[in-house]
């Protein structure tokens, strides 16, 4: 507002001179520096002023403006200080107290009476009538004699200095040449945001690799010990005198477990093997080892056959995984566009500083050469003012693009450093690019083309109808029932020390003190033998000893036999590595083949969750068609944006080039003296903004190319960058 009311009041002062110079006779505005007296000087000879012809009209006037007759003093008004308030006129100049006329000869100077610069000279008539002037007078219409106005000698004042352009935080020793292509890959390489996308990608591959998890195999392995000790009913049971069977296990039992990715079986490979020790009467075999090694299958038949809940997890993941790359793309690609924006708003920003600073040059010559004329008398001190109030202004517009250019190379270095704390922050960015420019104009048909086949959003939206069909798939084989086959292969070994009956039999003994029966050496046992309560033959034998003992004889002597059992096949006696042989001999097996069937008699969870997905599916597909019809637009626009820009450019070439022949002709009117300062500077303030303009035209171009290979996505091919895909897809 301050720049505008000086602009104003510059315009009103010069309308004024003007004015004045219209007004008034050529030699009014030639200054000399006299002082009045009131001595009368000597007329010369009667002769008769010569009109002005128009050839010696005032140099200073505007071209077409001729040569008027002079107004009389008291017709003419005041003018007015531009600088004083409305309405407060402005005192007539008046002589300096000091200055006295003074006579030829040198006689001391007479008083004399304060006389106004315009104050009439005395003039003489022939003796025709003829009015004559003095020198230096210029007759008026009433016949009186007009003076020249008076300056006192002035100075010439020396040129001011250059505003300082030195930007905060910015070292001028530091200086970072880029290209774009530069600026781009050092924004792939360091933004912030282009690393929290590329975390998110591989954080979906790492979600993906953790779906796929499930089918790894799975080893399992349970060491076990276990001492049993049961109460037995029934002799038949193996128990001894006590009652109690006493059993010791030791189990070891690996097994392998493993979903298949097709068909939704699974299968488990197992291997168990037992060590048992028993006190059973009827053992034949203890310890004996006992090995099982087999496979168990299941297969699904309707319900999780051709989709379960693992394969709809890994592959919406999938799909998930390229949702996000296709994201990472997007914000790669906005990336990329606002870096060449800033690029060129850079590149704009700098060239406006120097074209404000060739305007301040021109300005700062303006004023020299307006402070020389000053000086030798041969322009208005008056003039001084609007040259200052324009060069106050130029160095406030170069003020103000320097400011531009701090925020603009702020701009760029946000998007492509990564540490507030890197030392680039401090480094002057100087591009090395110009803006391009292309006259070919832009095929609507081919960017509408490229835009629906290349755009992240519809490839993402695309990826999430995929995703509403997986979960169609799966819920609708939800409401299926479940039939599956369970069967089961195994084969067993088993192998031991076979059992030999010494003192475990129930009945007398023969040995005494220790309560045992035969030789436990030999593990022989005596013929007869047992509880004569409870058996035929000891009974006997207990009544033939008592006879024997009645007519002094000793008892009668019971021959040791080795007890004939059950014999056990050979080929089960040994050890582990016995159980082992025969388990790989395949004379065992295990064949079990079954069905579970499991029919819901209403499955309302799976039958809301199916038509729930559908609903979804339906939003989606409205989804689609609002982005397709949003990115329809996009591209329209962008493409506008880059015919006008390009429509710009041409139109802002002519303007310059209009701008600068007017310049040129406006400066030699100036030099010949048939302009004024004040539309030199229009003529200025005109080329300078007419090369903004054209220079804002072509960065504007440019930026317009950008946006419309952001709205296409071709910004990765266009800039050669190359996005890898993730893994797992």
């Amino acid at each position: 507002m301050q720049s505008l009311r000086l602009r104003r009041v510059s315009h009103i002062f010069v309308l004024c001179l003007t004015v004045c110079a219209v007004a008034l006779p050529p030699t009014f505005l030639q200054a000399r520096a006299q002082t009045p007296t009131t001595a009368p000087r000597p007329s010369p000879a009667p002769t008769t002023a010569p009109r002005p012809s128009p050839s010696q009209q005032d140099a200073t006037r505007p071209p077409g403006t001729g040569q008027r007759a002079p107004v009389p003093i008291e017709a003419r008004p005041v003018t007015q200080d531009p600088t004083a308030p409305p309405g407060t006129e402005r005192p007539a100049p008046q002589a300096p107290p000091s200055t006295t006329g003074t006579t030829q000869s040198g006689a001391a100077p007479q008083p004399t009476s304060p006389a106004s610069p315009t104050s009439p000279a005395p003039s003489a008539t022939d003796p025709q009538g003829v009015q004559t002037t003095t020198p230096g007078t210029t007759p008026s219409a009433t016949g009186e004699q007009l003076r020249e106005p008076i300056f006192t000698n002035l100075q010439a004042r020396p040129l001011p200095p250059l505003p300082d352009l030195t930007r905060l935080g910015v070292t001028g020793d530091n200086t970072l040449s880029l290209t774009l292509n530069e600026a781009i890959r050092r924004a792939l390489e360091s933004n912030n945001e282009i690393e929290f996308a590329r975390d998110d990608v591989r954080y979906a591959e790492t979600q993906l690799r953790a779906f796929e998890g499930v089918y790894d195999p799975v080893f399992q392995i349970t060491p076990e010990i276990s001492n049993r000790v049961t109460p037995i009913a029934s002799t038949l049971g193996g128990s001894n005198e006590s009652g109690t069977l006493t059993v010791t296990d030791l189990n070891l039992n690996p097994n392998v477990v493993k979903l298949f990715g097709r068909g939704g079986g699974q299968y488990n490979f197992f291997f168990n093997n037992t060590r048992e020790t028993t006190g059973s009467t009827f053992a034949q075999l203890s310890p004996f080892y006992s090995s099982n090694l087999g496979v168990q299958f299941t297969q699904p038949l309707l319900r999780n056959r051709s989709i379960d809940r693992y394969r709809r997890d890994i592959r919406i993941q999938r799909k998930r995984l390229e949702q996000s790359d296709a994201d990472f793309r997007r914000l790669t690609i906005d990336v990329i566009a606002r870096v060449q924006r800033a690029y060129w708003d850079l590149v704009f920003a700098l060239r406006d500083q120097e074209n404000r600073i060739d305007n301040l040059n021109l300005t700062r010559e303006q004023f020299r050469q307006t402070e020389a004329r000053v000086a030798a008398g041969a322009t208005a001190p008056l003039e001084r003012a609007e040259v200052q109030t324009e060069l106050a202004n130029r160095e406030a517009d170069v003020l103000v693009a320097a400011q531009n250019v701090s925020i603009a190379e702020n701009n760029l270095k946000q998007l492509m450093l990564r540490d507030p704390l890197a030392r680039e922050w401090s480094a002057t960015l100087t591009p090395t690019d110009v803006p391009t420019y292309d006259p070919k104009p832009i095929n609507l048909t081919d960017a509408l083309s490229e835009a629906r086949t290349n755009r992240p959003e519809l490839g993402r939206l695309r990826l999430q109808q995929d995703i509403s069909n997986i979960d169609l798939q799966y819920l609708r084989n939800q409401t299926r029932p479940r039939i599956d086959i369970v069967s089961t292969v195994s084969t067993t070994g088993l192998a031991g020390t076979p059992v030999i009956p010494t003192g475990t039999i129930t009945g007398g003994t023969t040995n005494p003190g220790d309560n045992t029966i035969g030789d436990n050496r030999t593990g022989q046992v005596p013929l007869i033998f047992g509880n004569p309560a409870t058996s035929g033959n000891a009974f006997l034998l207990t009544q033939i000893n008592q006879l024997r003992a009645a007519q002094g004889l000793a008892p009668a002597d019971i021959p040791l036999i080795t007890p004939q059992t059950r014999a056990v096949n050979e080929t089960l006696v040994g050890g582990y590595g016995r159980t082992v042989r025969n388990l790989f001999g395949f004379n065992t097996r295990n064949v079990i083949v079954g069905v579970t069937i499991e029919i819901p008699f209403r499955n309302r969870t799976a039958e809301a969750q199916l038509a729930g997905a559908r609903i979804v599916q339906n939003q989606l597909a409205a989804s689609t068609r609002t982005q397709e019809q949003a990115i329809e637009v996009e591209v329209r626009n962008a493409a506008q944006s880059v015919e006008t820009a390009r429509r710009r450019v041409l139109t802002s070439r002519q303007a310059r080039e209009n701008a600068e022949l007017q310049l040129a002709g406006e400066r030699r009117l100036n030099e010949v003296g048939r302009s004024t300062t004040y539309f030199l500077f229009q003529r200025l303030n005109q080329l300078t903004n007419a090369r903004n303009l054209e220079l804002r035209a072509e960065t504007d171009y440019n930026k317009a190319l950008a946006d419309l290979q952001r709205a296409t996505s071709t910004t990765l091919r266009a800039n050669n960058v190359i996005v890898e895909a993730p893994t797992g897809r």
